[in-house]
C-alpha cells in the first residue's frame, strides 16, 4: 500500500486500525476528509473519518496523526468522540472521488478513478498529489490501460460526476458487514446512495436496507426499477420486507407486491395483516423448522447455514406438517445448547422443551417482552388457536422496537469539534 514512508495509496484505507500511542485499537479508517483548493492546487488533507466501536463515525484531524503506513494508523491517543458531521467545504476521498469520470489531459482520453494517494509535505501536513485512473477499453473483454499521474494532470476531480460509478468504493468497503456499510451509506448524499444502491447485488442491498433508517429504505427503494425493488424485497427477511412496504404509498407497494414471487408476496401479505406493535408484526416467518422423525445431526445441519441471523439459529421449531409457516401443530422448541449435547442419531422431538405457553399474534409488545425476558430467549414462537406456528419474534426486532425510533440517528446531528 505504501511506495514510500510519506505516500499512502487509500483504496484498502477503510479496513485499516487505528492505534493509539500505547498499541490499544480505537477504532477504523473509513474515509478522508480533504478540502478543494483552486488554482491547480492539490486537495488538503483535514483528517480521517474512524470508526470507533459502537458504529460511530468520529473525525480525527491530521494534527493527531503520527503516521500512516500499510497496516496502521497511529495518532496520538486523543478523539473527539462527537459524531462526524461532513461540512459542505468538505469533500470525502473514498464515498465522493473514487469512480469518478475524469479526463486526461495530454491525452484527452476520459479515465475512471479507481485509487488515489495522499503525501506528506511536512508534519502534519498532506495533500492528494497521485490519481490512479483507468481508461476505457477499445476492444471487448480487455480492460483499459491505467496511468498513475499527478492530480494536475486530470480534470473532472473537483466537479461532480453526473453518472459517477461505485464499483471501487464498493471494493474499498467489501469486508464491511451490512450494519457499517448502512453506516457509510446513510451519510452519504441522496445522489451517491442511489448509485452504491444501483451497483450492489440484491443480497448485499437487502442486508443493507434492513440496517437503515426507514426514510433512507424508501429513497433508496423509489429509485430502483420496479423489477429490481421486487428482487431485493425478496432478498430481505419477510418482517423487514413487510415493514418497509408497510412505508411506501399503497398503489406502490400494491405494484411490487403483484411484481414478487407469489410465495414471498403471500409471506409479506400476511405479516401486513397483523398490527404493528404485535407479535404478529414483529415475527419472521421462515425460522428452522423440523418434522418430528428429525435427528440432532439434520438440526445441526439446518442451523450451520450461514445465510441464517444468529438468533434464528439458536433453536428449531419442531412441527407437524405442513413444514412452511402456518404449519401443523407446534410440537415444542429444541435449543441449540441442548442439541450440541445430545447424540447426532437422537430424534430432534425427543429433546424438545413443550412446557411454555406459546405467544399468540395479538400479544402486544410489551408482553413479547416480558415473555423472552422471562424464559431467557433470543426468540419466541408464535402460534394460532389452533396451535399450529404462524412465524417467530426474535429478540432484534423486539429491540427495533423498543428502542427510540430515531436510535439510528443519535448524535448524528452534532456538530464537529476544532
Amino acid at each position: 500500500m505504501s511506495i514510500t514512508p510519506n505516500r499512502v495509496y487509500l483504496a484498502r484505507l477503510a479496513s485499516l486500525p487505528v492505534f493509539d500511542p500505547q498499541g490499544d485499537q480505537v477504532g477504523k479508517a473509513r474515509d478522508v476528509v480533504v478540502a478543494l483548493r483552486t488554482g491547480g492546487k492539490p486537495p488538503r488533507v483535514l483528517g480521517l473519518v474512524v470508526e470507533v466501536f459502537g458504529r460511530r463515525r468520529v473525525f480525527l484531524p491530521m494534527t493527531r496523526v503520527t503516521s500512516i503506513d500499510a497496516g496502521q494508523v497511529i495518532t496520538t491517543g486523543v478523539l473527539n468522540m462527537r459524531k462526524f458531521q461532513q461540512r459542505p467545504t468538505e469533500t470525502l476521498v473514498l464515498a465522493e472521488m473514487l469512480d469518478r469520470v475524469v479526463t486526461v489531459q495530454e491525452t484527452g482520453a476520459e479515465a475512471v478513478v479507481f485509487d488515489l494517494a495522499v503525501e506528506q509535505t511536512r508534519a502534519h501536513d498532506w495533500v492528494v498529489s497521485k490519481v490512479a485512473v483507468q481508461e476505457a477499453s477499445k476492444r471487448f473483454g480487455r480492460r483499459g490501460q491505467t496511468h498513475v499521474l499527478e492530480w494536475d494532470e486530470v480534470t473532472g476531480l473537483a466537479e461532480p460526476d453526473e453518472q459517477q460509478g461505485a464499483a471501487h468504493m464498493l471494493a474499498a468497503f467489501d469486508s464491511m458487514r451490512p450494519a457499517d456499510l448502512a453506516t457509510v451509506i446513510h451519510d452519504l448524499s441522496p445522489k451517491r446512495r442511489s448509485e452504491i444502491a444501483a451497483a450492489l447485488d440484491d443480497e448485499r442491498l437487502a442486508d443493507v436496507l434492513e440496517e437503515l433508517p426507514e426514510e433512507d429504505q424508501v429513497e433508496i427503494l423509489g429509485h430502483l426499477d420496479t423489477e429490481r425493488a421486487a428482487d431485493v424485497l425478496e432478498e430481505m427477511d419477510p418482517d423487514d420486507a413487510a415493514d418497509l412496504i408497510a412505508e411506501l404509498p399503497p398503489d406502490t407497494a400494491e405494484r411490487l407486491l403483484l411484481t414478487m414471487e407469489p410465495d414471498e408476496a403471500d409471506n409479506v401479505r400476511r405479516l401486513l395483516s397483523y398490527e404493528e406493535h404485535t407479535a404478529g408484526g414483529l415475527m419472521t416467518t421462515e425460522p428452522v423448522i423440523l418434522p418430528p422423525d428429525a435427528t440432532v445431526a439434520d438440526a445441526l445441519a439446518r442451523v450451520r447455514d450461514p445465510e441464517l441471523t444468529p438468533s434464528l439459529a439458536a433453536m428449531v421449531f419442531v412441527v407437524r406438517a405442513p413444514l412452511e409457516t402456518p404449519t401443523g401443530k407446534l410440537l415444542g422448541i429444541a435449543h441449540f445448547q441442548r442439541l450440541l449435547r445430545e447424540p447426532p442419531s437422537t430424534l430432534v422431538s425427543g429433546v424438545v422443551d413443550n412446557d411454555l405457553e406459546w405467544l399468540r399474534a395479538d400479544a402486544t409488545l410489551e408482553d413479547v417482552a416480558g415473555h423472552i425476558a422471562a424464559y431467557n430467549l433470543v426468540a419466541a414462537p408464535v402460534v394460532d388457536e389452533d396451535g399450529r406456528l404462524l412465524g417467530v419474534v426474535t429478540i432484534d426486532d423486539v429491540l427495533d422496537h423498543l428502542l427510540p425510533d430515531d436510535w439510528r440517528e443519535r448524535d448524528r446531528g452534532a456538530s464537529r469539534g476544532a
